[in-house]
């Protein structure tokens, strides 16, 4: 299961972000996600490969540690 979802979607939404404007984000930063996939991701039902996690820390502009928390 992926942890981070959650968090993911915490961390997003502090950031006054919608989904489309992370998705967005992650396109710039290399990772190419729908915003249909995003929402997987935060609602724990797409799995997170280890290459993504340091590109959805990019797109948030956080540490990855960050996403654990």
């Amino acid at each position: 299961m992926n942890i981070i979802g959650p968090r993911i979607k915490e961390l997003r939404e502090s950031q006054g972000l919608t989904q489309e404007e992370l998705t967005a984000r992650c396109n710039l930063v290399g990772l190419d996600i729908s915003r249909g996939t995003l929402a997987k991701i935060e609602a724990q039902v797409r799995r997170i490969t280890d290459d993504e996690i340091p590109l959805l820390a990019e797109a948030l502009k956080v540490s990855i540690p960050q996403l654990y928390k």
